[in-house]
């Protein structure tokens, strides 16, 4: 027992002088200049290397945090935005055999555990947001966790393969490994009850546990019991799948089965299809099988009410010929994207179904097929990649995200038109598709995706949806020639850029409650109360909102700071099951889920949320909105406003975004009328 405290006090006392050795190259980081930082981090990095291999090097890298960011350790490198990082490609870098890059990255990491412990205040990252991040990295990362260095793994990164396992095992002890599978079944479910386009990460995260749970060395203890559902879902939603058989078995199978036996599947595929909103590639083999020998079954395998069922019937060989040509064990969703568009009856707008006959034939160019086959590979051909993208999109119109890129404004552009005018955006599909450009109009002039200069993105997005990647690049030069062509006019561009970009039925009347120039709140009051009178049923006649209205925010994270301005979709103003008066709006944003600070928590579920819709309580919206556009012709009742209604949103606003933005005095003197 001497002994073994002896040998702890040695390795104690090595950490001690391992930590010292790490101050003094910080230190020496910190204090040169910004041209000659290069040449100081090889020797930060080795000397974290050293500590991070050691027992206790992650605690006390992680309570250096602050210090190893105000120093430049990330400065110039892809670590330098934590916000901008993502969860699914650390994977990679944790597998590195570059120690520098293997290095960088767990520093990071543990940068984001101090965030997330509230130990670090982050100027651009929120508590909330670091702990979701490690939770997904961790979970993205189950197999490195629970298992040890394989023989290649070995071979790549010698000694450095411990190195990532150290740092997994504290985050994890740190964020509780009982709950790291209990949490992530729940972060999955939360997910999907908003029904995402994009569902490669979670399919990605359910593969994950599933290896877990089927690895006899893998002791997961009492969690992970809400994963079955998941798991099922994906490799055995079915009795003749149950074990996972394979593709080329299950088709076997298939062959031999009556007429019961088929319906049986049938309706066990639909069931969990519509469960999780996940499709299994065992769905596609028997979707396809029915096309040839059961084609009855069709609307039971797709899980169709009577309103479907009569949109199937109704066009069959469009239908079909979507089958055909989109639904294959690479592309499985295409199956819930097409059942949702025969439940959402578009097909029965006349220029619909001649659209999607047009893109069943739709000749792609080069381009496009290059980036597609990039994007999501060669297990399929373009052409079912962006058919299934397209059935997607019309059957989940707010599942569209717009990935890790500033391109809302495109996003929220396509699934308005998917929700509301989905011939037009299918005609956009087509140009982009086909002709490698979009021309739009703005006040009579033509402008060209290809004559454009360039948008807001920076670069070429690729983490999108199969449409969002061909069109999206197309519309974000579009959308920003039109904000340079009011340059020089007053007051915010947006006021006649969006009712050009998004359609007719956005709003010709327009309210913003920010001055351009100087960034402060004006006319608070006059805002408020337009805003109340133009959508608010109490105030505007219980007039329903007809068409989906574009609308900037003024984004805050969970302590209430501004964080930057956004974009994003009225839906529907309407008391909720417990009779609070609610907005439901869409956010491109690729989760709606958002905590924005002082009890402004945005709900996705039980507050009687639709698919892909995001809530919140009438006066917790307005307080955050700061762009609207109205009908001007639809006139509400400001007058009926109370001061006790203003008042409270204006607190909201007071002890959030808007703090520092009005003189002082000004919002008392409002409220003391």
């Amino acid at each position: 027992m001497a002994s073994s405290d002896a040998e702890q006090q040695v390795d104690d006392s090595k950490l001690v002088l391992l930590l010292s050795r790490f101050d003094d190259a910080l230190q020496a980081l910190n204090n040169a200049p910004e041209f000659a930082k290069i040449g100081k981090l090889d020797r930060v990095f080795d000397t974290a290397r050293r500590v991070l291999l050691h027992d206790g090097g992650c605690v006390g890298l992680a309570a250096r945090a602050e210090a190893l960011e105000s120093a430049g350790v990330f400065m110039g490198s892809d670590w330098d935005s934590p916000q901008t990082l993502i969860p699914a490609l650390t994977g990679n870098t944790l597998r590195s055999p570059d120690a520098n890059t293997l290095v960088i990255e767990a520093l990071s990491q543990l940068r984001l555990l101090a965030i997330s412990r509230g130990d670090y205040v982050h100027p651009s990252m929120s508590a909330e947001q670091a702990h979701h991040f490690l939770t997904q990295v961790l979970a993205n990362n189950l197999v490195l966790l629970f298992t040890p260095p394989s023989e290649a793994e070995r071979e790549t990164q010698g000694r450095l393969a411990v190195l990532p396992r150290n740092l997994l095992e504290h985050l994890a002890s740190c964020i509780g490994y009982e709950f790291i599978i209990d949490q992530l079944i729940d972060e999955i479910w939360r997910i999907q009850q908003q029904r995402p386009i994009q569902v490669s990460s979670v399919r990605r995260m359910i593969t994950q546990i599933a290896i877990c749970q089927a690895n006899p060395e893998i002791d997961l203890g009492t969690s992970g019991q809400g994963a079955d559902r998941l798991v099922s879902s994906l490799f055995g939603p079915t009795h003749a799948c149950r074990e996972d058989p394979g593709i080329e078995i299950y088709q076997e199978r298939l062959e031999y089965m009556d007429n019961t036996a088929l319906q049986s599947e049938a309706t066990g595929f639909a069931r969990a299809m519509h469960d999780t909103g996940l499709v299994s590639a065992y769905h596609t083999v028997l979707v396809r099988h029915l096309l040839n020998e059961g084609e009855h079954l069709l609307s039971e395998a797709l899980g169709l009410s009577s309103t479907g069922r009569d949109c199937l019937m109704c066009y069959r060989e469009l239908a079909l010929s979507l089958i055909d040509a989109s639904v294959f064990p690479a592309t499985p969703q295409a199956i819930y994207g097409l059942s949702l568009m025969l439940e959402r009856g578009i097909l029965y707008q006349l220029p619909v179904a001649p659209a999607m006959w047009r893109q069943l034939g739709l000749p792609l160019s080069t381009y496009t097929r290059e980036r597609l086959a990039m994007a999501f590979g060669d297990q399929a051909t373009p052409e079912a990649f962006l058919l299934e993208g397209v059935l997607c999109m019309l059957g989940l119109p707010l599942g569209v995200g717009q990935g890790n890129n500033p391109t809302c404004q495109s996003a929220r552009a396509m699934s308005m038109w998917a929700y509301n005018d989905p011939d037009y955006l299918l005609q956009m599909v087509t140009w982009a598709a086909r002709d490698d450009e979009i021309i739009m109009h703005f006040e009579g002039q033509a402008i060209s995706s290809q004559e454009s200069l360039s948008g807001v993105a920076t670069s070429l997005p690729i983490d999108l949806d199969p449409v969002s990647l061909i069109v999206v690049p197309h519309l974000d030069r579009i959308y920003a020639e039109m904000g340079r062509r009011c340059i020089g006019r007053e007051g915010d561009p947006h006021r006649w850029v969006n009712p050009e970009f998004h359609g007719w039925w956005a709003g010709r009347g327009f309210r913003l409650n920010v001055d351009v120039p100087t960034g402060k709140l004006v006319d608070l009051d006059g805002f408020l109360r337009h805003f109340y009178a133009a959508y608010h049923p109490f105030h505007n006649g219980n007039q329903p909102l007809i068409h989906p209205q574009p609308a900037g925010i003024a984004v805050t994270d969970s302590a209430a700071r501004f964080i930057g301005w956004h974009a994003i979709t009225i839906l529907r103003v309407t008391l909720d099951p417990k009779d609070v008066m609610r907005v439901y709006f869409f956010n491109p944003n690729n989760d709606s889920g958002q905590n924005w600070g002082d009890g402004v928590t945005v709900s996705t579920a039980g507050h009687g949320e639709r698919f892909g819709e995001a809530s919140l309580p009438f006066e917790q919206f307005l307080s955050r909105l700061y762009i609207f556009h109205y009908d001007p012709l639809e006139h509400g009742e400001m007058a009926t406003v109370t001061r006790g209604e203003l008042d409270e949103v204006i607190g909201y606003i007071q002890r959030s975004w808007g703090a520092d933005r009005l003189p002082a005095g000004d919002l008392q003197g409002d409220s003391g009328q």
